[in-house]
């Protein structure tokens, strides 16, 4: 296994540490430690999420210079991403801060991606991750990070008069939905091929 497959790795075995952090804030499951308020574990839990996002970034930057892309690569790449993201988003939902229609959206467009993977691997084709869902997955963890540090304190701290903050979240919200099914569309048009019998 070259780097940029173990950095790949690696972006999956950070997952279980991000969302033990926050384990602190599920009804039932609470281990809080006296005195360390919950918005602490959210902040170290954003950090978390935040570099294991930045892998994402590495392994693509070591395939590409040392020209070691490889199909396991094309398969962990988008894979790693995919578990970071819906890992946090399932957490959101779970404490109601994500209505759970969106992840539903976004579960389906994956699924469906998914499945023309599926079809093309059983012909020998391997469709790597384009660029709009690369997009995609930048805002998904822009909006996964804001609204993680959201609810921590961050509109307490500026002691603003207005909800900003809940205007830029909302923003957020609106621009991955968007582009989780622009992107969606737009991967079906280019692989459409791969759904015709013997080709």
């Amino acid at each position: 296994m070259n780097l940029p497959n173990k950095i790949s790795m690696a972006r999956i075995f950070m997952i279980p540490v991000f969302l033990v952090v926050l384990l602190v804030d599920i009804p039932g499951i609470r281990f809080d430690v006296p005195g360390v308020e919950v918005a602490f574990y959210r902040y170290i839990a954003a950090v978390i999420f935040l570099a294991a996002a930045f892998t994402d970034f590495l392994d693509g930057y070591y395939a590409r210079k040392y020209n070691q892309i490889t199909d396991l690569g094309k398969f962990l790449d988008p894979l790693s991403d995919k578990l970071l993201v819906m890992a946090a988003m399932l957490y959101l939902v779970g404490i109601d801060l994500l209505p759970s229609w969106i992840v539903v959206i976004i579960l389906a467009r994956e699924f469906i991606v998914s499945g023309f993977r599926t079809m093309a691997a059983r012909r020998g084709i391997v469709m790597a991750a384009d660029v709009w869902g690369k997009v995609k997955t930048v805002f998904q963890i822009i909006m996964i990070t804001y609204i993680l540090i959201e609810v921590s304190g961050l509109d307490n701290i500026t002691g603003l008069g207005f909800n900003l903050f809940g205007m830029i979240d909302t923003m957020l919200v609106v621009a991955t939905i968007g582009l989780t099914l622009v992107s969606g569309v737009l991967y079906i048009i280019k692989n459409i091929h791969v759904l015709g019998e013997g080709k």
